[in-house]
């Protein structure tokens, strides 16, 4: 996004963006199906300082701070976002609405060659959940394909031991910007719903290639459940 090279447009949009973004949030009417999966890790995270992992896809990232509203009934949370311009704009905004960041973007497949902070947001990551913290991750993000779940959000798992949560959220009417995962835009007074799944966990011996289509499809699976509570038609599609 060209306009935000400039630094006067970044922190004007930064600060129009989340001014909307939590006046927005206030007025969403939700339904919320199995809430009970998220409380119960919540409680234990607390419980045994312990970490946890949010796993939503990157469309919902606009509306992913309504996942877990902040306070001392959860444990803290951070998000992870990429390193590009368009990722500086996304943590400055939800930096606004009290979610701190931790940037780094995974390494494409096409090209081994570029490491965009992966590795050390990974450690960063692996750190903050062994210490008691929840991550955020987006884990087709921030590029695609669509849904399709990379497999470093099974790593974390793997290497921190902590459970992971797939939320799907849905909102009616909102916004879909033309972009490649077609991202939602919540409007005020819009119909919501969020719908629970999980808690999964990965050992050591799990097998990635095998985990990460099968967290993909639960997670896919929890987000077409909530588009259907709202009557949203399904606008992204299958990977």
């Amino acid at each position: 996004m060209r306009p935000l090279r400039s630094r006067w447009i970044m922190v004007a949009l930064t600060n129009l963006m989340a001014g909307y973004l939590r006046l927005t949030y206030a007025t969403l009417r939700w339904t919320h199906e199995d809430r009970s999966r998220a409380e119960k890790v919540w409680a234990d995270s607390l419980a045994s300082n312990s970490g946890a992992i949010l796993a939503l896809w990157h469309s919902r990232v606009p509306v992913g701070p309504t996942a877990w509203p902040q306070g001392p009934d959860k444990p803290q949370i951070r998000v992870l976002v990429s390193q590009s311009r368009d990722g500086e704009f996304i943590a400055r905004v939800i930096a606004k609405l009290g979610l701190p960041s931790i940037r780094g973007s995974s390494l494409k497949k096409t090209d081994t060659a570029k490491n965009k902070g992966g590795e050390q947001a990974f450690r960063d990551m692996v750190k903050w959940v062994r210490d008691g913290g929840a991550m955020a991750i987006t884990p087709d993000g921030p590029r695609g394909p669509v849904e399709d779940l990379q497999k470093g959000a099974v790593a974390l798992a793997r290497v921190t031991g902590a459970p992971v949560l797939f939320v799907g959220i849905a909102m009616r009417p909102c916004i879909r910007l033309d972009t490649w995962d077609r991202t939602i835009i919540p409007l005020p007074f819009a119909r919501a719903a969020m719908v629970w799944d999980g808690p999964a966990t990965a050992g050591r011996d799990d097998d990635p290639d095998a985990l990460a289509p099968a967290w993909g499809a639960r997670l896919s699976a929890v987000s077409r459940r909530a588009e259907a509570i709202v009557g949203e038609r399904q606008a992204v599609p299958a990977p």
